[in-house]
């Protein structure tokens, strides 16, 4: 563990970034180099050779990289792939990304890949699970594991710990670190029916080395994590109280369905640089997004399908 936490004190701060995405790699490559850092969705590139692998090797010659998984399933009951594990460390060996990134979550059980980011029951026997995994992970990268927090849409019944908690002593156990999700913050707390910032009170922001920011579709009584358009106020306000709490985490816009081009993902990054200097004006938000500004929580699953954000990057 002291090895792991040495290895997180020295991430570096990159400061904003955009996900890696095939639509814009002409732009990424033939334009002079900006100050940016870039994700790459792990299994876009892990086994893949030719066009999709010289992309990524020469934009992390131009640009910090970093790596992010939707595959690893760290809280199934399955034995972890050591396969996928094997190809993932050769993509970082290969790139040299600054960390490498996946969800608290499970995506398939008995062999079944469901391309869903599922939920979790939060106990103590799932967190000696995931922590088992966790350590086991890292020692095969051979760097710090970064976990997110995932959207969701159900909790369980028998759950005995917030995420935050569960979270916080996942990262006291084995070291690793956090990616905190302010649009899934805002998404699984809407849903539930619960408070965004008491979540971010709760939350361990010292174990904070990424923070990602999207657009959801809000349905009234219920809200998606869709990746599909521009960051919502709600969400840039908790962003503005996430950045410092985090001593300004390294940052990251994800859009991954009806993307556009490069320069619009951009502008919409650097709404960012606003919040980070606690101006919120460009917004107009109504205000804080506390509990009595959220309405009907769901009793449904409603997952986000991970084939939106796995792209065809050949």
């Amino acid at each position: 563990m002291a090895v792991a936490e040495d290895a997180l004190v020295g991430l570096p701060r990159l400061g904003l970034g955009l996900g890696l995405r095939n639509v814009h790699f002409d732009a990424i490559l033939s334009g002079k180099p900006q100050d940016l850092w870039f994700e790459a969705i792990s299994e876009n590139f892990m086994d893949s050779g030719g066009r999709p692998r010289a992309i990524i090797r020469a934009v992390a010659e131009r640009y910090p990289v970093v790596l992010h998984g939707v595959s690893l399933s760290i809280g199934s009951t399955d034995p972890l792939d050591t396969g996928y594990l094997a190809s993932l460390k050769r993509l970082a060996d290969e790139v040299r990304p600054a960390w490498i990134s996946d969800h608290l979550c499970w995506t398939g059980v008995n062999g079944h890949n469901s391309h869903d980011l599922l939920p979790m029951p939060l106990t103590e026997e799932s967190l000696a699970h995931v922590a088992k995994r966790v350590l086991e992970v890292q020692d095969r990268l051979e760097r710090p594991l970064i976990l997110e927090n995932p959207s969701s849409y159900v909790r369980f019944a028998h759950s005995t710990m917030d995420e935050p908690d569960f979270l916080r002593a996942l990262t006291e156990q084995t070291g690793c670190g956090l990616l905190l999700d302010v649009n899934n913050v805002y998404v699984s707390c809407f849903n539930a029916g619960t408070d965004p910032l008491a979540y971010l009170d709760a939350f361990p922001c010292d174990r904070v080395v990424q923070m990602h920011l999207a657009g959801h579709q809000d349905f009234g009584t219920h809200v998606i994590d869709t990746h599909d358009r521009p960051v919502r106020p709600e969400v840039w306000e908790l962003f503005a109280i996430a950045w410092a709490r985090t001593g300004g985490a390294s940052t990251l816009l994800e859009w991954d369905d009806q993307i556009p081009d490069f320069v619009a993902c951009l502008s919409e990054l650097r709404k960012a640089e606003n919040y980070m200097a606690g101006d919120s004006a460009p917004h107009e938000c109504t205000g804080p997004a506390t509990r009595d500004s959220i309405s009907n929580p769901v009793d449904f699953l409603v997952p986000r399908a991970m084939d939106s954000v796995m792209e065809d990057a050949a």
